[in-house]
């Protein structure tokens, strides 16, 4: 099969979130004018009742006494080659599906495939009879993979539920098959839709844009019997029928238009169908004739002022260029006003067929729908391996399973597909696909230009530009211009001169207004910060090594000294303040004051913001900037605490990068004195130049024989070095050497203008300053081989780092450059690396974190869990809250007592360690049984085992049956004991049951109880004493309450003598009618609990004379199971 590129619904997604992250929507497109809201993936309604009996009247046997499997499939799609989908690719497609699933391991060896193929013919009579061939010549039926024909798919979605099988098809394209067909009766309940692509989704699509732009007349333009090689007959028509389906709440005013019968004249119903009146006009059609009309409608001028927009419908990309569709080799002359005509048309297709160069080396156009029937086995396979049951042996049972079943279990799961994984919704359909809308570009090139998601029903992505401004549905001239209104020349000319002498003087009143406007900001000098508005904190920190040295950096005003600078709040803005010992209430000149304004004005991520100059503090003049607490970035490159990986190094940089390319562009022009000691780190690990402007506050310069002079040279292009007096603003190229020779300190690590052999600072500005020798080598920074660079990541980094600190100023290349060069490489990666800033040097204390507090809350659980067995959940929540227990009284409840006969005398004769190991199977097996009740297990004392119904939560007069179908329940368990030690004896047990009022509490602080007063518990208790072996010893007032439900036989005792009570009439519980089918109910309970592995409480209710078992499937008791969520609750009618 030809290679169809298929895209996860991640990498859709993380596509999306890309284009987003550039890309902000015009409007919001709203989906809930759609007539379905999303379909849940999970959670899904329970199996159908009417499916379950389909299970045992079937007599499809899948699997034999053997241990061997055989799958009966019937593929009823058409022979014919003239549609994509055929028997011949079909049955290649199948068994490729079925040797994969083998060869992974996931579809055993003992389970067989047979295929019979019949033709459907793509027509509903054809279809008919293809059933019933396949009826007569198999009976059983276990699966069908059907035609995408969807008139051919209605007759045989209705015959795949009479058959009993689940019919898994790549099409079912129409409303028919996508609308609500969850319930059982629907007559379309056994299609499963394991394709890519609906008409209902094209609809949404296009429904959303038509709602979102307030759409409301359009032209239908469409072949009726185009694009059938996909859909089958009337596939266009059966699409526009869908279409105004969805759009209906949107009252449209259309124009039907079957231009099939043309015979490619579309000139005339350009003309009188669309006219002047309609401005959009929906196409489906194929592709060279979609290109005919287009150029049609170029040629009646309707694509001139772009008054009419085309919207495009395929199910596959047909066109013989995929990505020009505009262009056909044989029609030269028409590519040209086909390509003009293509810039108003939009075309929305299923997102895999975007991928054109997969497109065109395709053998079979439209190869996604072979891949749907593909991932249609794949899914199939998976879910019968996953109901199919095994004996003890690991052999598959002798069983049968109704296709219903198989619907139900494709239902609302994930599934492992050939290239991705499919996600199938609660109305059996495939969804996560994508929908892309594509609009020719410039270059004559489709594009991308918006993004249709069907799992939450959103338009992820949009990117539309139209060609004259947002669609309007009704042209404002027309193609003919007949409805442009006429004007009067004289007036039109009148107007614009008009125009011109009033945006002449408009310019001229801005120019005015802006210079007044700036001299008044000039002389309102927002600069300028008075003393009292600075509130001190005292933050001295200990400087490193590099703080040291930059503070001997007598030109630096901001940069370099934060991490011992004083710090203070400014209109409670955290702001270094650093002190300028040789300006006290200078005189500004007018040039000086502008440049302060603009210093003011300046605002960037990557620089450090200027807040003012404070001329009136009580000792020095100080200068007011953004406080950035890591210090600079020669500090931070210096710690080695720091982990500084290459996405790091290269987030630095980029910082440099940007905050150079905004000050060059900046009226500020250059820096003039760049080095890593002028580059900031805030708390966000984000890089911030300093230093830069206000060059006639630096305080004089240092001795030019101290170590600290030299070393502030390092970063100086040789060029200005060269200089007696260098310009202290430096120059553009300048900047660039200097940002060269960072990068260099960032990547390398070793300190500024790093050489192997430790030449002194001096030593090493003289030869920059000298120049090439007389082999033409100049002395720059040495690159250590030792470092493990990836040549296929860094050396185009380390290559422009090189440029940037040419010999030749005009051989570096500007910020700009730089920019789109490393953006080429890293713009991307580098913010979604963002966050790693924080993350990278908080990794260690967040680990730290993490597991002290993993390991709290798994304690936390264990002493819950712990609690929760010792005390009902609702009493330890309360306790857990700190709440206080009070005692509550209840009206009725079931007590039950039970001991073991001759415990005493088999104590004495049994080991300690016999007895223990006795009562515990017991108790054990016990708890197991009480567990399918409504019951709350009391306390065990020696061989008394109490249990309550009713209590702590009421259960109305259930507790009688709860008990005394327990108290059967453990006397039918107890016949089949053995005692562990003593095999050959049986083990006999007495019961007695009452019901009455109680009071229940938890009594005291130290291992606290859950307990039980009132006369209640002590009738009870003589019931049991005053019992017989192996019998179920019944109160009256527990007698009074069961026969209310009919279905008890209790037998009269007699009276018998209770101690404290006197005479009592008393009563033997025998049975309960029905309790043969409740067994049987159990064991199909157990056996459903082992297929789908998930833990649940199994209860008992009562209506009457009926009684239901209910599996209670919380999905707060379920952990570890996927299928649970879509099986919340069982009834099994008994």
């Amino acid at each position: 099969m030809p290679d169809v590129m298929s895209v996860s619904s991640l990498t859709i997604s993380i596509l999306a979130t890309i284009f987003s992250a550039s890309v902000v929507p015009c409007m919001e497109f709203n989906n809930s004018v759609l007539m379905q809201k999303p379909w849940k993936t999970s959670g899904c309604q329970q199996m159908p009742r009417q499916c379950m009996n389909a299970t045992q009247e079937n007599d499809c046997y899948l699997c034999g006494d053997d241990g061997q499997c055989t799958v009966r499939v019937a593929v009823i799609i058409p022979e014919s080659d003239e549609y994509i989908v055929n028997q011949k690719r079909a049955s290649v497609i199948l068994k490729e599906a079925e040797e994969a699933s083998r060869s992974e391991k996931i579809l055993s060896e003992s389970i067989t495939f047979i295929y019979n193929y019949y033709d459907d013919g793509c027509n509903q009579e054809k279809t008919s009879g293809s059933v019933i061939r396949a009826i007569q010549n198999n009976s059983c039926i276990h699966v069908i993979f059907g035609t995408m024909c969807d008139y051919a798919l209605a007759t045989l979605g209705r015959s795949a539920k009479y058959v009993m099988a689940p019919l898994i098809t790549p099409g079912g394209f129409s409303h028919d098959f996508t609308s609500n067909k969850t319930d059982y009766t629907h007559e379309m309940y056994s299609v499963i839709n394991s394709g890519q692509a609906d008409m209902r989704s094209y609809a949404e699509f296009l429904h959303m844009i038509f709602n979102g732009y307030k759409l409301k007349k359009v032209v239908l333009m469409y072949e009726k019997q185009a694009q059938m090689e996909v859909a089958g007959e009337d596939a266009c028509y059966l699409f526009m029928r869908n279409l105004m389906t969805e759009l209906q709440n949107l009252n449209l005013d259309y124009v039907d238009g079957d231009v099939g019968v043309l015979g490619g004249d579309y000139t005339n119903f350009f003309k009188t169908k669309v006219g002047v009146d309609y401005g959009i006009i929906l196409m489906c059609a194929s592709c060279l004739n979609v290109r005919k009309m287009i150029i049609e409608a170029t040629k009646l001028n309707m694509m001139d002022r772009g008054e009419y927009t085309f919207f495009s419908v395929e199910l596959y990309n047909c066109a013989p260029m995929p990505s020009r569709p505009w262009y056909v080799e044989s029609d030269r002359e028409n590519n040209i006003l086909a390509r003009k005509g293509y810039e108003h048309v939009y075309t929305i297709l299923p997102y895999p067929e975007t991928k054109f160069d997969d497109v065109s080396n395709q053998t079979t156009r439209g190869s996604l729908y072979l891949e749907g029937l593909y991932d249609g086995m794949l899914m199939y396979i998976q879910a019968l391996t996953n109901a199919l049951e095994k004996d003890q042996a690991g052999n598959y049972k002798r069983q049968m399973i109704a296709g219903c079943e198989m619907v139900y279990a494709m239902t609302g799961k994930k599934f492992k597909g050939k290239r991705d994984d499919i996600l199938m919704n609660c109305n059996a359909q495939r969804t996560g696909c994508t929908y892309a809308m594509l609009h020719v570009n410039s270059n004559g090139e489709y594009e991308i230009v918006a993004l249709y998601n069907t799992l939450n029903k959103t338009i992820t992505y949009w990117n539309v530009t139209w060609p004259s401004g947002d669609p309007r549905d009704t042209p404002k001239c027309g193609y003919d211009l007949s409805k442009c209104p006429t004007y009067d020349v004289v007036k039109i000319l009148a107007m614009c001169l008009i125009s011109v002498i009033i945006i002449g003087l408009t310019i001229v009143l801005l120019i005015l207004y802006r210079q007044i406007k700036l001299k008044a900001e000039i002389e309102a000098k927002a600069w300028k910060v008075h003393y009292d508005e600075i509130t001190f904190v005292s933050t001295r920190r200990r400087a490193s090594s590099a703080s040291v040295k930059t503070e001997m950096d007598g030109d630096s005003i901001i940069g370099g000294t934060q991490l011992y600078a004083t710090v203070g709040f400014y209109k409670s803005i955290r702001v270094a303040v650093k002190e300028l010992p040789d300006v006290d209430k200078i005189e500004f000149s007018h040039e000086q004051l502008v440049e302060l304004k603009i210093m003011k004005d300046l605002s960037h991520d990557n620089l450090v913001k200027f807040y003012g100059l404070c001329l009136d503090s009580p000792n020095n003049a100080c200068i007011l900037a953004e406080y950035c607490p890591k210090g600079s970035l020669q500090d931070v490159l210096e710690k080695e605490q720091v982990p500084l990986d290459w996405s790091f190094d290269m987030l630095l940089i980029m910082d440099l990068l940007k905050g150079m390319l905004y000050l060059h562009r900046s009226p500020i022009k250059s820096h003039g004195a760049l080095k890593s000691t002028n580059c900031l780190v805030d708390s966000r690990f984000v890089l911030k130049i300093a230093d830069f402007g206000l060059h006639f506050l630096r305080v004089g310069g240092l001795d030019e024989h101290s170590h600290a002079f030299w070393e502030r040279q390092l970063w100086t292009a040789p060029e200005l070095l060269r200089l007696d007096h260098k310009p202290p603003q430096g120059t553009q190229k300048g900047d660039v050497y200097s940002f060269g020779i960072i990068m260099h300190e960032i990547i390398v690590r070793e300190g500024v203008f790093y050489l192997d052999d430790h030449m002194d600072a001096r030593v090493k500005c003289e030869q920059v300053k000298k120049g090439p020798d007389d082999n033409r080598r100049v002395l720059r920074p040495f690159i250590p081989t030792s470092k493990a660079y990836d040549p296929d990541d860094k050396t185009e980094v380390l290559q422009l780092m090189k440029k940037c600190w040419s010999e030749d100023p005009d051989l570096r290349p500007d910020f700009a450059a730089i920019k789109n060069q490393l953006n080429k490489k890293y713009g991307g990666c580098l913010m979604d690396n963002l966050l790693d800033r924080m993350e990278q040097y908080a990794n260690t204390l967040e680990k730290k974190v993490d597991e002290r507090t993993q390991a709290y809350l798994e304690e936390k659980r264990k002493c819950e869990d712990l609690l929760y067995q010792l005390l009902p959940k609702s009493v330890a929540q309360q306790l857990i809250k700190g709440e206080s227990v009070s005692a509550e009284s209840f009206d009725s409840v079931t007590i039950y007592f039970s001991d073991i006969v001759g415990f005493t005398a088999l104590s004495a004769e049994s080991t300690p360690l016999q007895v223990v190991n006795l009562l515990n199977d017991l108790y054990t097996t016990f708890d197991k049984i009480i567990e399918q009740y409504d019951v709350y297990k009391v306390e065990t004392i020696g061989d008394a085992y109490m249990v309550a119904s009713g209590l702590p939560k009421r259960n109305g007069y259930h507790h009688a049956a709860e008990i005394a179908r327990m108290a059967l329940a453990l006397l039918e368990e107890v016949k089949e004991f053995h005692i562990p030690h003593r095999p050959n004896e049986p083990l006999q047990l007495r019961i007695g049951i009452h019901t009455g009022p109680v009071v229940a509490g938890v009594v005291g602080l130290k291992m606290p109880r859950y307990c039980l007063f009132g006369d209640t518990v002590n009738t009870a208790s003589r019931m049991e004493s005053n019992g017989l072996p192996l019998k179920i010893h019944v109160s009256p007032a527990t007698k009074t309450v069961l026969e209310t439900f009919g279905s008890f036989d209790l037998e009269y005792r007699g009276e018998v003598e209770m101690k404290g009570k006197g005479k009592m009439q008393t009563y033997w519980l025998i049975k309960e009618n029905g309790v043969e089918r409740r067994m049987e109910v159990y064991k199909r309970i157990n056996e459903l609990k082992a297929l789908y592995r998930i833990p649940s409480r199994i209860r008992t209710r009562s209506r009457g004379s009926r009684d239901r078992v209910v599996i209670d499937l919380s999905t707060s008791d379920i952990s570890d199971c996927e299928e649970s969520a879509a099986i919340p609750l069982l009834h099994v009618t008994s």
